[in-house]
């Protein structure tokens, strides 16, 4: 179980800064339109605090567990910065990315969010059967 432990701590920091912000300021936490909005200079003070948590916990796993979380990335720049330019072509085409979708979203049932994230996960799955295909 304890391994286990940093992913429910994340998972349940997450959801309560959502609910949070859902709360207090009545927005929803999509990180791209976060991002976005604090790249166009709407809602400095709120974006920034929220794109600094973001930024932050790393620095506070590394406190709380004495080590840096353990990531493996087996593919090479090329294909991550594809994937990126992707996941960003796609948030703006579903008007919102996985964490508006999958935790507010689908926490409200929206309809619009359920058929996102059905989509988001439908090419997750595609993407690693081709990967896998492919040797990556």
């Amino acid at each position: 179980m304890i391994q286990y432990l940093p992913a429910l701590l994340g998972g349940m920091l997450i959801g309560l800064a959502a609910v949070m912000l859902l709360l207090l300021n009545g927005r929803i936490a999509g990180v791209s339109g976060i991002v976005g909005g604090l790249l166009g200079g709407i809602g400095l003070a709120t974006n920034l605090a929220f794109v600094l948590g973001l930024t932050l916990g790393p620095v506070i796993y590394l406190i709380l567990f004495g080590g840096w979380p353990l990531i493996e990335v087996t593919v090479g720049w090329p294909l991550l910065i594809v994937a990126g330019l992707l996941v960003g072509f796609g948030s703006r085409m579903g008007s919102g990315c996985t964490s508006g979708h999958g935790i507010l979203g689908l926490a409200r049932l929206s309809p619009r969010s359920m058929v996102a994230v059905a989509t988001f996960m439908t090419s997750a799955v595609l993407a690693v059967v081709i990967l896998k295909a492919i040797g990556q």
